[in-house]
């Protein structure tokens, strides 16, 4: 699957799990003109079941839900599956985007969202899963000192520990791994490792880093990406050896 923004997506299987039935059946009407094949679950025990028993490429998660709420959902998602996941919160509620995020959300929108945003969001998502598929990307492998990055498997690791990282998290390091020792600002981050322009007040990068750096740190690396602030992040390069592979 190679979605583009402005393109029609085939094949592209996308969970609802929304209590809100008229507005599911709104966005699964856009999303299956825009090529998108949907199912919807209401409520929040039921759809941690149904993810147990089925993948999609990726899954839209409201946060109130009945069963349980879409926290906890997207909490035991994380355990077991790998698939993208974009949160509706109501518009304002910062702490739960952020709390989401932090929890392994990869991207968020407000409701009510427009479908056609919506729509865009999943496109971009899916191009940054696909990107390591692109020719000539497949083989270059990253290492700055003792972590490693593998785009071909879409996999991570600091001194042979496996780093588990959501999909945004990933694209994160990749492009910090890439700069390695360079200042890469917010603005770059997120166009290229989100696939959005960076929006005021947005924090996604900021929360995406903080999570890198405990799992970098847990794994015994430390701290290596330092912030600027006020402008971005830089992978410290270490001074006994870097490179790439």
């Amino acid at each position: 699957m190679n979605p583009d923004t402005g393109s029609k997506t085939t094949n592209t299987r996308v969970l609802l799990i929304d209590d809100d039935t008229e507005l599911c059946n709104l966005l699964s009407d856009f999303l299956g003109l825009e090529g998108f094949t949907t199912h919807a679950v209401h409520d929040g025990l039921k759809a941690v079941s149904h993810c147990q028993q089925n993948e999609y490429d990726a899954i839209i998660l409201d946060i109130m839900l009945p069963g349980m709420l879409g926290l906890e959902v997207l909490q035991k998602l994380r355990e077991f599956s790998h698939s993208p996941i974009l949160m509706l919160t109501a518009r304002g509620a910062d702490t739960d985007r952020i709390l989401g995020l932090e929890m392994g959300a990869d991207d968020y929108l407000p409701k009510p969202c427009n479908p056609r945003e919506l729509a865009a969001r999943l496109r971009a998502i899916l191009r940054r899963l696909d990107r390591s598929e692109e020719v000539g990307e497949t083989d270059l492998r990253l290492q700055v000192g003792h972590t490693q990055l593998n785009p071909a498997e879409r996999s991570a690791s600091h001194a042979g520990n496996k780093l588990d990282l959501t999909g945004a998290e990933f694209n994160v390091l990749k492009l910090l791994l890439t700069h390695a020792g360079q200042l890469v600002d917010k603005e770059t981050l997120c166009e290229q490792a989100l696939g959005r322009p960076l929006s005021a007040y947005d924090r996604s990068v900021d929360v995406h880093v903080s999570k890198l750096r405990k799992k970098l740190s847990a794994c015994g690396a430390g701290n290596p990406i330092v912030s600027v602030r006020g402008a971005g992040y830089q992978f410290a390069i270490p001074d006994n050896t870097a490179g790439k592979n």
